[in-house]
C-alpha cells in the first residue's frame, strides 16, 4: 500500500486567493465596528451632551436610583435635594437621566 502526498500547487491567481483569505476577518471587524463600537460612541456622546445641559430645578435620576431635584451646579458636581431638605453632592457623571424637564422652585 502506497500513500502519495502531494504539495499544493500555486496557481496564477495565488495573489487573489491570499487576499480572499483575509476577507472574513475584515468583515468581522466591520460588523464589530457598526454593531458595538459606533453605538457605544453615540451613547457616550449623548450622555455628555445631556450632562452639559443640566439646569437648576431639574428633576433627575442617578445611576444609583436616587431621585432628586438639582439645587446647585458646579463644574464636576451637582447638589441634589432629595426629600425634606436633605441634600446630596454627587458627581455629574452619576446622573443617568431626567425624570421631567423642569419644575418650579418652592
Amino acid at each position: 500500500m502506497t500513500i502519495l502526498l502531494m504539495a499544493p500547487q500555486k496557481a496564477d491567481g495565488a495573489e487573489g486567493s491570499s487576499w480572499m483569505s483575509f476577507l472574513p476577518l475584515i468583515l468581522i471587524i466591520v460588523v464589530f465596528y457598526f454593531f458595538f463600537i459606533r453605538p457605544q460612541m453615540k451613547k457616550s456622546k449623548d450622555q455628555k451632551k445631556f450632562r452639559e445641559t443640566l439646569q437648576k430645578g431639574q428633576k433627575v435620576l442617578t445611576i444609583g436610583g436616587i431621585h432628586g431635584r438639582i439645587v446647585e451646579l458646579q463644574d464636576t458636581t451637582v447638589t441634589l435635594e432629595v426629600e425634606n431638605g436633605v441634600r446630596l453632592r454627587i458627581e455629574k457623571s452619576a446622573i443617568a437621566s431626567s425624570t421631567t424637564d423642569t419644575i418650579e422652585s418652592k
